[in-house]
C-alpha cells in the first residue's frame, strides 16, 4: 500500500480588486466584476448594455477617487491583508499545507492559484472563500469559477468547501475584539451593524421552500433560512451583540451600497444615519461583518462617506471597527477552520 504523504491545498477566496487605482483599470474591474451572472441576474443583453454603456462609464472615475484614497504604498488593502493572511495561515498549518490566494475578479486569479497547488501535486484542496455570510453573489459566485477552473484538471483531488462561517466561535471572538478596542476608550450611545446589501429578489430566489418573507422570518436562524443571506447577517449580529454585552435597542442591522433603483434588503444604512441625530444618539460605533479586510466598503463608504453624513447632521463620534484584515485572532479562527475541514 503507498502511503499518501501529498500535501493539503488551502485556496484562500476573496472578492478582488483593481490593479491599480488608475480610472481604465477600475472600469476594467467593474466591468469583469458586474458582469457576472449572479451579481447583477438579469438577461445577459440587458446587462451587457447596463454595465458597458451606462455604469462603468459612469461610475469607473467615481469608483477610482474612492479607490486612490483606499490605496496604500503596498497596494490595495483587500490584496495586501489576503497575501497577510495568506502568509499567516501557512505558518500556523505547517509543511503539510500549501497556502494559496485567489480573486473572484482581477489578480491574483483562481487559475493562477490552482496553478499553483497543480505544481505541488496537492492529495486534497480545501477552498475557503473569506465571505462569512453565503451569499450566490460572493460565495456562490467565487466557488462556481472554482469549479469551471478545476473542471479541467485531469485528476480532480478530494475537495473539501467552506461555504459560510458566520457563527463559527472564533470568528465572533475575534470580531469582538476588534469591537471591544473602541469600546473601552469610549462610550457609545449606540451600534449599527452595516452588511453589504443584496437585491430582495436574490434573497427571494434562494429561498428555501418559499419560506423568506422579507420580515421577521429572520428573526430566528434554522434550517429553513440557514442560506437566507439576511437571516445570516441577523444572525451574526445577535452573536455579536451576545459576546459584547450590548444591550437589546442599543443597536441596528442595516444594510449598505445599493446600486440602481430595484429594492434591496432594508434597512438601508444611509436612511438609518438621518433617523439617528433626531433620536439623541450622537456617538456611534460601526462594525461591518461581511467583510474580513479593509475596502473600499468599509473604510471609505463606512468610515468616510456615511460618517460625514452623521457629523454634518449633528453627530459627535463615528467610529468604524476595523476589518479582521490580518489579526492574532483572526488567523487562528482560519486555522481552525481549515483543520476542522481537514
Amino acid at each position: 500500500m503507498v502511503k499518501n504523504r501529498s500535501k493539503t491545498g488551502v485556496l484562500i477566496l476573496n472578492l478582488g480588486t483593481p490593479d491599480s487605482p488608475s480610472v481604465p483599470d477600475v472600469r476594467k474591474y467593474l466591468r469583469e466584476f458586474l458582469m457576472d451572472a449572479r451579481v447583477i441576474d438579469i438577461p445577459f443583453l440587458r446587462r451587457f448594455f447596463l454595465i458597458n454603456l451606462i455604469i462603468a462609464p459612469f461610475r469607473a472615475p467615481q469608483s477610482a477617487r474612492g479607490y486612490h484614497e483606499l490605496w496604500t504604498m503596498d497596494g490595495s488593502p483587500l490584496k495586501v491583508h489576503g497575501e497577510g493572511v495568506v502568509k499567516l495561515v501557512q505558518q500556523a498549518l505547517g509543511q503539510d499545507y500549501h497556502v494559496v490566494l485567489g480573486m473572484r475578479y482581477q489578480n491574483p486569479s483562481i487559475r493562477s492559484a490552482l496553478e499553483q497547488l497543480k505544481k505541488r501535486v496537492v492529495g486534497r484542496i480545501i477552498v475557503f472563500p473569506l465571505y462569512p455570510q453565503y451569499a450566490s453573489a460572493s460565495t456562490g459566485s467565487s466557488i462556481a469559477k472554482f469549479m469551471e477552473e478545476i473542471k479541467t484538471w485531469e485528476v480532480v483531488p478530494t475537495l473539501k468547501i467552506i461555504s459560510q462561517f458566520l457563527e463559527h466561535p472564533l470568528f465572533i471572538k475575534a470580531f469582538a475584539e476588534q469591537g471591544r478596542k473602541h469600546m473601552a476608550k469610549h462610550k457609545y450611545d449606540y451600534f449599527l451593524f452595516s452588511y453589504h446589501g443584496l437585491p430582495q429578489r436574490q434573497i427571494l430566489k434562494a429561498s428555501r421552500g418559499d419560506y423568506c418573507r422579507l420580515g421577521d422570518c429572520c428573526s430566528v436562524y434554522h434550517a429553513h433560512n440557514q442560506y437566507c443571506y439576511r437571516a445570516q447577517c441577523f444572525e451574526t449580529t445577535r452573536l455579536l451583540v451576545k459576546e459584547l454585552g450590548i444591550r437589546e435597542g442599543q443597536y441596528k442591522v442595516c444594510f449598505q451600497s445599493r446600486l440602481g433603483k430595484t429594492p434591496w434588503i432594508k434597512p438601508y444604512t444611509d436612511e438609518v444615519i438621518r433617523e439617528l441625530v433626531p433620536q439623541g444618539i450622537k456617538n456611534v460605533l460601526v462594525f461591518s461583518p461581511s467583510f474580513v479586510a479593509d475596502c473600499l466598503e468599509t473604510t471609505i463608504e463606512i468610515g468616510v462617506e456615511y460618517k460625514k453624513r452623521f457629523m454634518d447632521s449633528g453627530g459627535e463620534r463615528w467610529d468604524l471597527v476595523e476589518s479582521l484584515n490580518v489579526s492574532g485572532a483572526w488567523i487562528e479562527c482560519l486555522k481552525h477552520l481549515v483543520l476542522e475541514h481537514a
